[in-house]
């Protein structure tokens, strides 16, 4: 029996949603764990923005997919220019958004002399600017510049299951040899979400946290 593209596609995604969702099923059953994702720094740009850096229309290259449905990672790198100095080769992650955003570690702040608030993604408001430099020009934002706050992504079904919601607080223990506890977790939840645990690059060497690393999670 032959099958179009189309049906093909289909009964794979299908597939490979199913699996997802028992993986994440069983990580939850044993005892609330919940995979890791690190985050190293990146920039988030609007279109305008895109254009000024790479020239206009200018379109995003795919380099590899997120771990959250839809995100990736673009080959495109700029640099960050602060008041002390700068970073080159800064990853930016697609797709565009409304308004620019750079996520740092705080030793990378340090480095550029800035002193950026810990924030959820996209709370911008008061926050430092700093200028960002492409192969086409350069753009300063008045604005923009965080430091992420831990969050675990997680669809409604998986926060039934962990008897966590949106917005909620939680703490996330980590075993090894640095093991310990990381504190003011925040739970987001999201049709659109697939279950993960994002720190920064910061609190990975802290605890000497790997990539993929299953951690759990501790209701306050």
């Amino acid at each position: 029996m032959k099958y179009d593209k189309s049906t093909v596609e289909l009964v794979t995604r299908l597939v490979v949603e199913n699996l997802e969702a028992l993986m994440h099923e069983n990580i939850g059953i044993q005892e609330n764990k919940v995979p890791v994702g690190i985050s190293a720094r990146h920039v988030h740009l609007e279109k305008q923005h895109l254009d000024i850096l790479f020239g206009k229309d200018y379109q995003l290259t795919f380099f590899k997919p997120l771990s959250q449905p839809g995100q990736f990672a673009a080959e495109e790198t700029v640099e960050i220019i602060g008041p002390k100095s700068s970073i080159p080769s800064v990853r930016i992650l697609g797709p565009l958004r409304n308004q620019t955003q750079v996520e740092l570690a705080m030793t990378d702040a340090r480095k550029l002399g800035l002193k950026p608030p810990v924030r959820t993604s996209g709370e911008l408001r008061g926050t430092p600017g700093v200028t960002i430099r492409g192969p086409k020009g350069e753009v300063t934002i008045l604005e923009g510049v965080i430091i992420a706050d831990r969050h675990i992504h997680m669809t409604p079904d998986d926060a039934r299951r962990y008897g966590v919601k949106d917005g909620q607080k939680v703490k996330v223990l980590v075993d090894g040899e640095k093991g310990g506890i990381l504190h003011n977790v925040t739970i987001r939840v999201s049709e659109k979400y697939a279950l993960d645990f994002h720190i920064d690059t910061d609190d990975a060497s802290a605890f000497l946290i790997t990539q993929g690393q299953v951690v759990t999670i501790v209701r306050e």
